[in-house]
């Protein structure tokens, strides 16, 4: 399901650097449109049919702060890269614009990133409210989360409100294009590559950092709600120590200093951000 998002962020790709130039070898120039979706886990729900404890998923608000799209060759020549930032809300349905290049040699781009950062005075909006803008800018925050979860019809129900400021650049994006992997983008003389960079809401109730196996799950958070009024913080979760949850493994991999639930959900939150839907970046700080 993918409708035509907002056009508020037009002026952006307007505002676009573009800096390669127009290929002297005589390959032509042409351009990249970026655009971002949340997918039906954000827009609808994470079902309890995807998890493995019986728990569904709906996300009231799901804002996220995207800035700094770049394109660059394999040596690190940049071609283009964003100015400024825009604040998403991916509950709201639809692919939606992000910043569009033109001019480009054509000829392939094969480093893309982008990052995941707090929101400043200048971010634009896409479905995000000015009062979502304000309380981004109180917290310093790049990711905001508004959740219901249930378990079962007319069960038990947990809240989620849960906000982080940890910056990410995802890096060296790959990704299929035509059914093939396909590093960064191709640029063709008088053609448009279109890519999505898409976030993956289900990625908070993993139960891995990195294993490819990793299973959702949402029993272990339910249960770190300490105080019992129906919503789980994230203080409450950093005093659940991972060696004490049963279910699941909550491996950490190669991230190290992570051993209670909060780390581990904020290290998740570093999770989201993919390439032309399934496709991979590295995730390093900016």
């Amino acid at each position: 399901m993918r409708t035509t998002g907002s056009l508020c962020a037009a002026a952006l790709s307007l505002a676009a650097a573009a800096l390669a130039g127009c290929g002297d070898d005589g390959a032509g120039v042409g351009s990249v449109a970026f655009s971002t979706w949340g997918e039906e886990y954000i827009e609808q729900e994470i079902p309890a049919a995807d998890l493995e404890d019986g728990w569904s998923i709906r996300y009231e608000k799901f804002l996220v702060v995207l800035r700094n799209v770049t394109v660059a060759d394999r040596e690190g020549n940049v071609g283009a890269r964003m100015e400024g930032s825009i604040l998403f809300d991916h509950t709201k349905p639809g692919v939606k614009p992000v910043v569009t290049f033109e001019g480009l040699e054509a000829r392939p781009w094969e480093r893309v990133s982008y990052e995941i950062g707090p929101a400043d005075a200048d971010t634009a909006l896409d479905g995000a409210t000015e009062e979502d803008k304000a309380l981004m800018l109180a917290a310093g925050a790049s990711v905001h989360i508004e959740a219901t979860a249930r378990k079962g019809d007319g069960g038990e129900e947990k809240r989620l409100d849960w906000t982080f400021s940890l910056a990410t650049r995802y890096a060296d994006c790959k990704g299929d294009k035509a059914g093939k992997e396909t590093e960064g983008v191709l640029v063709t003389n008088g053609g448009t590559d279109t890519v999505e960079l898409t976030i993956h809401g289900d990625h908070f109730f993993y139960d891995d950092l990195q294993s490819a196996a990793a299973a959702r799950r949402f029993a272990p958070i339910a249960a770190a709600d300490a105080d019992g009024d129906g919503a789980v913080t994230l203080e409450e979760l950093a005093a659940v120590r991972l060696v004490a949850i049963e279910e699941g493994p909550y491996g950490t991999g190669s991230a190290g200093d992570i051993d209670d639930l909060g780390a581990f959900v904020a290290a998740l939150s570093r999770t989201l951000g993919h390439f032309r839907g399934e496709g991979e970046c590295v995730s390093v700080d900016p």
